[in-house]
């Protein structure tokens, strides 16, 4: 005896949906109309072309097998019209809309990689397509998604010599993303670093295989953005990990440093019993969150000696960074919000990091590395311009901000 409550949905895959058809019917015709009219251009471009007879040296010649293009609404089927040339000269006509052999949307392919990340397999992905755009939908078997793959790849390898002397280069945020592997215990290090332009643009600069974030390592990605026309930055933002700052001292010495308080307010806080916790959080929060640096040393010195005596591991943890940890009140007051944490980084990988927790390790290495890659692509395109990028140009030209404030024409002429 069956004793599932599952009742089965006969004919789920025939459910019309009015709306839906109406606009499928309503795209097909608007690009079908759109093709003609590159077809109209296209023979404008012949019309003075003639044969000995004197006539039309370029003619319609019926149209291409029809086809369907997958798109954000489901299939839309369209016919790419044929010409043909009484002369014996070759011509074609294609189509700029739909070129040959393009089957899907742009959009459509742009989905593929956020529902890689989201947990969807490749034998999964043609069956999840099909619950989005409809039943009719082809063309997205493995096969399909590891051809994007591949194309991934060469995109990732040809973004990583990309020239960047192009742009200044003020600030950069680096760290280091964990996430499981599949097949294998360990777990892979990419090394990421994001950098703002003088045009307040941020963008992905580099994302590579590293070693648990040594120095070597470290160094390695440095010395690939120096090769690459990468400037010397004004400040570098990341954690505690000595591997970065090592290799930072390096390769550019003159960059100064900026130790990640959300990172360091972890760091401290684990060395705390829970009781404590809540407490010693909002003793942090008002150093970082001072007014002024005399305000930040202040509160520092009032956290050290409420905590040194029971908890000295807390308190070394903190002291150790005590200048770079304040770094920020020399820069635009605008920036302190951006150039205190890392948390552009933490921000756009917490996708992935979601998807290889739940999975337990799902994609190979050099696979994980161009999901963070196309991860990265997307993210940059809603990213905000940094606040206040109207003040990098004083940054880069060396002005000294007390406390956030750039001194007056006086104050500067009284120095």
């Amino acid at each position: 005896m069956n004793d599932a409550t599952i009742i089965e949905f006969a004919g789920r895959d025939t459910v019309s949906d009015p709306l839906t058809d109406l606009l499928r019917k309503g795209a097909r015709e608007l690009l079908q109309t759109a093709v003609e009219a590159e077809l109209d251009a296209f023979l404008a471009e012949f019309a003075k072309h003639r044969t000995p007879e004197g006539r039309a040296a370029v003619v319609r010649n019926g149209h291409h097998p029809e086809r369907a293009v997958q798109t954000g609404i489901g299939p839309v089927t369209v016919q790419i019209p044929k010409v043909r040339s009484k002369t014996g000269a070759p011509v074609a006509f294609r189509s700029a809309l739909v070129p040959p052999y393009v089957r899907k949307a742009k959009s459509i392919e742009a989905a593929l990689p956020w529902l890689y990340l989201k947990g969807i397999s490749t034998g999964e992905m043609g069956a999840a397509l099909k619950a989005l755009l409809g039943p009719d939908a082809t063309g997205f078997s493995a096969k399909t998604v590891a051809r994007l793959k591949a194309q991934w790849a060469e995109e990732y390898d040809a973004w990583r010599k990309a020239d960047l002397g192009r742009d200044e280069w003020v600030y950069v945020w680096a760290d280091g993303i964990y996430s499981g592997l599949r097949g294998t215990d360990d777990r892979l290090c990419a090394l990421v670093v994001i950098g703002v332009n003088a045009r307040g643009e941020k963008h992905f600069l580099a994302i590579e295989d590293g070693v648990r974030e040594s120095t070597q390592s470290w160094r390695e990605v440095l010395l690939g953005l120096k090769s690459r026309g990468l400037n010397a930055p004004k400040l570098a933002v990341g954690d505690g990990a000595m591997g970065f700052w090592a290799a930072l001292e390096e390769v550019y010495p003159s960059t100064r440093q900026q130790r990640c308080w959300v990172h360091k307010t972890g760091n401290v806080l684990n060395y705390l019993p829970k009781r404590s916790q809540p407490k010693a959080k909002k003793a942090l929060h008002d150093i970082w969150q001072a007014e002024t640096r005399e305000d930040a040393r202040k509160e520092f010195d009032l956290f050290v000696g409420t905590y040194e005596a029971k908890y000295p591991k807390a308190v070394e943890c903190l002291v150790k960074d005590r200048d770079e940890l304040l770094t920020f009140y020399d820069f635009p007051a605008q920036h302190w919000q951006s150039i205190r944490t890392s948390n552009p980084i933490e921000s756009a990988f917490a996708t992935i990091r979601h998807r290889t927790k739940r999975t337990k390790g799902c994609l190979s290495r050099d696979g994980m590395l161009h999901m963070m890659f196309k991860l990265g692509q997307c993210a940059e395109k809603s990213w905000r311009k940094l606040r206040g990028f109207a003040h990098l140009a004083d940054v880069i030209e060396g002005v000294d901000f007390i406390n956030g404030i750039k001194p007056s024409t006086q104050d500067q002429a009284a120095a």
